[in-house]
């Protein structure tokens, strides 16, 4: 394969946030030239997290994110940013394990499919299709969430009001699809400004 097929291959990803019923998901467009750091990236965008907590992926055996010191009592992972995604896949492997959150613990599994050539016209990564909003941060992971969705549904809760108010206009059905293309979009401006200075540095 070519340096600029390299670039330009494209896979499909589905998202699916684990535990979730009925089923929060996104499906989006991403090239695999991108490093694992890119694609924590691009599931923030197209989830709607805000990227405040530790995240890591699993792949098999190994675990990757940011470069953390021993005194987190982690495993070890490797670094994120020095590995892309077509370096982890494999035609066996089209499934792989994002962790975000250590703490409300929001595991979500991602598939894998499709593996082709971009269409030269459109930037990628970008938006395909969704269900479900993912829920509030530091809502105290699946069982909290739904137990505050609970809460905010009956008015005769001594935590109705307190829920309600915490919740404020939080819609478990609305997806925010035009942040999520902005999201998306930043970050393609950034792949599409690295390929241009790579075409410009090449002989």
């Amino acid at each position: 394969m070519s340096a600029a097929d390299s670039i330009n291959e494209i896979c499909t990803l589905r998202i699916e946030l684990c535990g979730s019923d009925p089923l929060i998901w996104r499906q989006v467009e991403v090239p695999t030239s991108v490093t694992l750091k890119v694609l924590h990236d691009i599931i923030q965008a197209a989830m709607g997290w805000w990227d405040y907590h530790l995240w890591e992926f699993t792949i098999g055996k190994r675990r990757f994110g940011l470069p953390m010191d021993e005194d987190w009592g982690t495993e070890p992972r490797t670094d994120a940013a020095k590995v892309r995604l077509r370096q982890v896949l494999t035609p066996c492997r089209t499934t792989i394990t994002y962790l975000y959150d250590f703490g409300d613990d929001w595991e979500h599994r991602l598939i894998l499919t499709g593996i082709r050539q971009g269409e030269p016209r459109i930037s990628y990564p970008r938006y395909v299709g969704g269900e479900g909003n993912a829920p509030p941060e530091d809502c105290g992971g699946i069982h909290g969430f739904y137990n505050k969705l609970a809460i905010a549904a009956d008015p005769s809760h001594p935590d109705h009001a307190e829920v309600t108010e915490w919740l404020e206009n939080y819609d478990p059905k609305d997806i925010d699809e035009p942040q999520i293309g902005i999201s998306l979009g930043r970050i393609a401006n950034r792949r599409n400004a690295a390929k241009a200075r790579s075409k410009k540095a090449a002989p």
